[in-house]
């Protein structure tokens, strides 16, 4: 029979809830080996650049993909809400008012043109998504990254599944912009064994210009995080750049965000990201605006300028991860 504080834990497990919009298996770029990575819903910056807008909102989210549609009409027939309709020309329309985002119509969906992204997930459906990769965590150093939006939005349920992949051996990551309550980092870096830690830009005014939302919280956050990991003697940070030409490419600032690499104690290394627009289509699904469209990728060669910055710093620094 369990005692009552192991019941407790257990309830308290069974009820720990959150809303997660994807799930990456066998993932290579998010952390050390192959991962399992969860999208959690919800993030406080607004990045021009984006590449997952539909894990912006912290509410699920509909996405439409017209080039999937074969205007079969079954979203009209199960709806329970009278959300889709067809117009004169026949084409489907949605009405997001109605829409009560139950799902039906995406389950329902024979080539899967309807999408909600934020799924309730237990951590016991975290665990059991986790458990299944095990054998490709053990052969290749792997193990289980959460992303997002800002997983720290989501901290409970964040570091109620750190903590039980812990008890089972998994070695866990969180990809943060680092833009949360000091208490969560704090909390998060006596758990965690790796931070990828993004860092947009170092000027705060273009930082809240193109994000949304000043550094200052988020440097801070940085300093405290490596300062916690040092005390802890477990635990690394990783600096994540997107390179992006005309926002943030400048020597300038790439010196000084290497100044700022090199000066954390608990650094693995550097990840420079070069912009691409491959997210540019979830926009229109999502009927968002596109505000990257007259911005390209970085050169090879500016790559190669931005990795040399960070080397010359004696900084590990490569091209995506």
């Amino acid at each position: 029979m369990m005692t009552g504080r192991r019941a407790e834990r257990d309830c308290g497990e069974k009820m720990t809830r959150g809303l997660v919009f994807d799930i990456k298996r066998y993932s290579i770029h998010d952390g050390p080996g192959i991962r399992t990575t969860f999208f959690l819903k919800g993030c406080p910056l607004s990045c021009w650049w984006c590449h997952n807008p539909e894990g912006i909102s912290p509410q699920p989210v509909l996405l439409r993909h017209p080039n999937r549609c074969i205007g079969c009409g079954r979203c009209i027939a199960v709806c329970p809400s009278g959300a889709w309709s067809r117009k004169a020309d026949g084409r489907l329309s949605h009405d997001k008012e109605k829409c009560t985002l139950c799902g039906i119509c995406a389950d329902t969906c024979p080539p899967s043109a309807i999408e909600i992204a934020g799924r309730e997930m237990t951590l016991g459906d975290v665990v059991q998504e986790a458990q299944k990769d095990i054998p490709f965590y053990d052969e290749s150093g792997g193990g289980v990254t959460f992303s997002g939006g800002e997983p720290l939005l989501q901290s409970r349920f964040l570091f109620a599944c750190l903590l039980k992949l812990q008890d089972e051996e998994i070695h866990t990551a969180i990809d943060t912009s680092g833009y949360c309550e000091e208490k969560n980092i704090l909390e998060a870096a006596e758990i965690a064994d790796l931070f990828l830690f993004d860092i947009k830009h170092i000027d705060p005014k273009k930082h809240e210009y193109y994000t949304g939302v000043s550094n200052r919280i988020i440097l801070s956050n940085l300093g405290k995080l490596d300062e916690t990991l040092v005390r802890r003697g477990r635990g690394r940070i990783n600096i994540r750049m997107p390179l992006i030409p005309g926002i943030n490419d400048d020597t300038e600032n790439l010196e000084a965000v290497a100044e700022l690499s090199a000066s954390l104690k608990t650094l693995s290394g550097v990840n420079i990201l070069p912009y691409h627009s491959t997210g540019e289509g979830k926009y229109r699904n999502l009927v968002m605006e596109y505000k990257m469209g007259n911005y390209l990728p970085p050169r090879e060669d500016k790559i190669a300028e931005a990795l040399d910055i960070f080397r010359r710093q004696g900084i590990e620094a490569v091209k995506g991860g």
